[in-house]
């Protein structure tokens, strides 16, 4: 663990001299969230996953993205990463691990949006991954119509929270925000709240989102498209539509399969 620590550290490092000429404001705050989502809806053969989220907030933007998906990418911009990556895997398997510990012990991609909201200004820019192929699409800021329920509250990670609650994009979510952290922001692409989002989770916990962290900044560089790939842009929804086709041939493909060992 503490080798893979080490490592991290360099590669973030080795990136942020390259990185600089693509800042786009400076943060002053940093939360983490933990994210816990279900994968195979479609089939109903539910997993619940997690991934770590990092945003990055500034005084004029900010950024959320996977701690998880932007190790794994740091790892393969880096010199030799290909072969940290196998002594990686060499070392899970050489302890033994199998399915998924073995999978979890090895850097991969999780969550692969990553979400710059006020950017440009008082627009969304998502930046995103897809069958090998990097995208770039725009979206609404302070899409979500919040209706906040001033006499319910709960404490989150020592902050007492307000509960408001919205539709948004075929899901009814909850939200519960700190109004003594008045940054209209949160994970994802939620924001519009008179404080930070703590908590957020759609009706039946689908997606769930916690914090996990809060720390004011030193002034970490707010830096777009760190590793400056070349993109498609696109509709989001013709990004959603080719997303969604994906998810359902997989499913297709894994149903047959398994019909096949049967």
């Amino acid at each position: 663990m503490k080798r893979k620590c080490f490592i991290f550290l360099f590669l973030t490092f080795y990136l942020i001299g390259f990185a600089q000429n693509k800042k786009i404001d400076t943060a002053n705050m940093l939360c983490s969230y933990v994210y816990e989502y279900l994968t195979d809806t479609l089939t109903g053969e539910q997993q619940r996953k997690e991934d770590l989220l990092y945003l990055q907030i500034g005084a004029e933007c900010s950024k959320c993205y996977s701690y998880y998906t932007y190790q794994c990418d740091s790892l393969m911009a880096s010199p030799n990463g290909d072969k940290l990556w196998d002594s990686f895997l060499t070392e899970a398997i050489g302890k033994g691990l199998k399915g998924k510990q073995l999978y979890n012990a090895i850097p991969h991609r999780r969550m692969t949006a990553t979400i710059y909201k006020n950017y440009p200004k008082g627009e969304m820019t998502i930046t995103d991954f897809l069958l090998g192929q990097y995208y770039l699409y725009g979206d609404s800021l302070n899409a979500q119509e919040w209706n906040m329920e001033n006499d319910s509250t709960k404490m989150v990670l020592g902050h007492e929270c307000q509960k408001a609650t919205c539709c948004f994009r075929g899901r009814q979510w909850t939200a519960w925000f700190a109004l003594d952290v008045p940054m209209s922001d949160g994970p994802w692409k939620f924001c519009g709240l008179p404080g930070l989002i703590m908590e957020v989770y759609d009706k039946g916990r689908q997606q769930y989102f916690c914090i996990k962290g809060l720390q004011k900044d030193a002034g970490t560089p707010i830096v777009y498209d760190v590793f400056n790939r070349k993109r498609i842009k696109i509709d989001r929804k013709a990004f959603l539509k080719s997303q969604y086709n994906y998810f359902r041939n997989s499913n297709s493909i894994n149903e047959a399969d398994r019909k096949s060992v049967v």
